[in-house]
């Protein structure tokens, strides 16, 4: 049985961190744990872990913005926790703070760099992967018009959508994309109404596929992809199943292969500081095909997104990542 962080602060002397030698812990950013998206692949590596070991572990699931550094510090401290991860580079600021304060512990920060002897940072090469779907996106569009739609306005996001520009343009330079961010603070990723609002606005000007990465809020992006018989692409986790023949197909970004290799590599004493950076060469970013979009995805689509990744990974094809640019 799991124990809630603020269950376990009144019940410290019993509990998962009393009846096990390691404890692991996650804490999920805004959104929670099944937004189907990317804490929810979180979630499925927590899970994996779990259930080949036998292993329980702490968890929270952030409603706002004040409980990161309270969570992470009962974590650390309160919970008997071995390892911490916290889901999203919305911990960065925290993790900052907390980590030197507890040089035992281990951290693990997703989707941010924590330079600390005691904080795995985990970032994903987002653009390679949205560099397929685009190439999906251009391939799949009748009009040669295709969407994106963006949670919070933040580099990350502007990393998925300038892949994806990449991706579409290798296809047809001509094909034109519209884009939109969600706002500007965190409860753009959670706001499925706003979502469905903007995709729609790029359907009726044309669009026919849209691509969210969103979180939460990309559930209204596909929700309207469905409604007026186009197509979405999901993000994060595999969302193929979530409107059949509707998703074109899901960037996938292995979240949850992250936080499984954190808590195991934790166990096994064998977590050390530092960046891991995971891109198509580590099969830590790709896409979808299954039983639920392998009508959309044509054979030759398929070979002709295969042969890209093949170059990406041989460095033959080179994606630019979004920071690039800024510099």
């Amino acid at each position: 049985m799991r124990v809630s962080l603020w269950a376990l602060a009144l019940t410290l002397g019993a509990g998962v961190a009393q009846a096990q030698d390691f404890t692991p812990a996650i804490i999920f950013d805004m959104g929670g744990k099944f937004d189907k998206s990317f804490n929810e692949a979180a979630y499925t590596g927590a899970e994996r872990f779990r259930e080949e070991t036998g292993i329980d572990y702490l968890e929270f699931e952030i409603t706002n913005e004040a409980q990161r550094e309270q969570a992470l510090t009962r974590m650390a401290t309160r919970g008997d926790a071995d390892v911490v991860v916290g889901v999203g580079f919305a911990f960065t600021s925290a993790m900052e703070e907390i980590a030197p304060e507890h040089p035992d512990v281990r951290f693990v920060v997703i989707d941010s760099v924590v330079e600390q002897p005691n904080v795995r940072s985990v970032v994903f090469k987002e653009h390679e992967a949205s560099f397929l779907v685009g190439m999906a996106a251009a391939m799949a569009s009748e009009t040669g018009t295709v969407g994106f739609v963006g949670g919070m306005d933040i580099p990350l996001i502007r990393n998925f959508l300038h892949g994806y520009e990449q991706g579409v343009h290798y296809v047809d330079p001509e094909i034109e994309i519209l884009a939109n961010m969600t706002g500007d603070t965190p409860a753009a990723w959670n706001d499925p109404t706003k979502g469905a609002e903007l995709a729609q606005s790029q359907f009726d000007r044309g669009a026919d596929v849209v691509y969210h990465a969103a979180g939460g809020t990309g559930l209204g992006v596909l929700q309207a992809a469905a409604d007026n018989d186009m197509l979405g692409i999901g993000v994060d986790s595999n969302q193929n199943h979530l409107h059949p023949g509707h998703v074109l197909t899901s960037m996938l970004k292995r979240v949850d292969v992250a936080v499984y290799d954190a808590f195991m590599d934790a166990k096994n004493g064998e977590l050390e500081g530092g960046l891991s950076s995971l891109g198509l060469a580590d099969d830590g970013v790709g896409y979808a095909v299954d039983e639920h979009n392998e009508a959309l995805m044509t054979d030759e689509m398929v070979e002709q997104i295969e042969a890209a990744k093949a170059e990406i990974i041989a460095g033959d094809l080179i994606v630019e990542d979004y920071y690039s640019t800024q510099n």
